[in-house]
């Protein structure tokens, strides 16, 4: 990651430890305005804003997705929280022709993906939920058809693992729907890779490996207009990765196996969350091809990165892997590890 990045996601971490918003524990429904918080205030009593405004608000939102890159929902859950506050005021007081308020709700509906993805990571579901519907509003009422599928999409994934597999599955599929046909290739790549995770969630194996190839045909399309800047991140090697993990979950480890081993391989190690998670499937994929000697080696890996995250999803991963690992417990190497880190599973 470039240094400027690297120190942008340094100074969100310097906020959260100078500026803490009143009450660490406090929730989205504490901190948004009661009622419909997208409702302007019928006397604005705030500046006049215009496009410098919105700018400076869209720089800070790409900086908290930059920041949310190499920091765990933990580490940035009072600065995602305050900035997505702070959105919905600026919206709600100041003075702005319609174009400028379409442009903050446009930001407003932004933030509310990141600030979910990561109250989802820090292990605040309810509060995941609240800011995606809340971006899904904002993204609504500016018009802006391809965000509402991003927010869609992010909020399907989040149900797909929140148990709620029926549910996310028919979000996800929703959101390709919204986005339509002439979206951006990486968009539409994102979208039905949400589609196949969606799918694997609910046990439907086939559908989950179309839709596989479906978001590769969109990504190597790569026609029509570009992608939105918070897309920046949609690439072969992210494809590549979500093949892995579909077929792992179907048990399918020997296509699993070579793609994480090949994406860790080169992968940005300032991504600590990221490479955690996935050498988390590539356990799982190593002793479902009976090579618990190395699954246990990568559990070790996943375990030592998971207790330096504020991470709830490594934090989960690690357990998935933990109760993969029993199943072969007469292996010394997996005994050692169930024996130094069984505790975890109690958590």
């Amino acid at each position: 990651m470039p240094l400027h990045e690297l120190e942008q996601a340094a100074a969100y971490a310097r906020e959260d430890a100078q500026a803490p918003l009143p009450g660490v524990a406090a929730t989205l429904a504490d901190l948004l305005p009661d009622g419909d918080a997208l409702e302007p205030l019928a006397a604005p009593c705030g500046r006049r804003i215009g496009t410098t405004t919105v700018d400076g608000l869209a720089a800070r939102v790409h900086g908290l997705r930059l920041a949310d890159d190499v920091l765990s929902g933990g580490d940035l859950i009072t600065p995602a929280f305050r900035e997505l506050r702070a959105a919905v005021r600026l919206y709600r007081e100041s003075e702005h022709s319609e174009d400028t308020g379409r442009g903050v709700l446009v930001q407003i509906g932004e933030l509310g993906q990141i600030v979910g993805w990561i109250a989802s990571d820090a292990g605040r579901g309810e509060d995941a939920e609240r800011a995606y519907r809340l971006g899904i509003s904002a993204a609504w009422q500016a018009g802006d058809a391809v965000l509402v599928a991003q927010l869609a999409g992010s909020l399907g994934y989040h149900l797909s693992n929140s148990g709620r597999e029926r549910e996310g599955l028919e979000l996800a599929k929703a959101a390709v729907a919204e986005a339509g046909p002439d979206a951006p290739a990486a968009t539409r790549a994102l979208f039905l890779d949400r589609v196949a995770w969606a799918y694997t969630r609910a046990r439907e194996s086939q559908p989950a490996l179309r839709a596989l190839g479906q978001a590769h045909a969109a990504l190597d399309s790569m026609d029509g207009a570009p992608a939105q800047a918070w897309a920046y991140w949609v690439n072969r090697e992210e494809l590549e990765v979500m093949d892995a993990r579909v077929f792992t979950e179907l048990r399918r480890p020997l296509r699993a196996v070579p793609l994480l081993q090949d994406v860790l391989g080169r992968y940005d190690a300032t991504h600590a969350r990221e490479v955690a998670l996935y050498r988390s499937w590539l356990a799982v994929a190593l002793a479902d091809a009976n090579e618990p000697e190395q699954a246990a080696e990568e559990a070790r890996r996943v375990i030592e990165a998971s207790g330096d995250l504020s991470s709830e999803r490594t934090a989960e991963r690690a357990r998935v892997v933990l109760r993969r690992l029993e199943e072969c417990d007469h292996v010394p190497e997996v005994g050692e590890v169930l024996t130094d880190h069984g505790h975890l599973l109690l958590a």
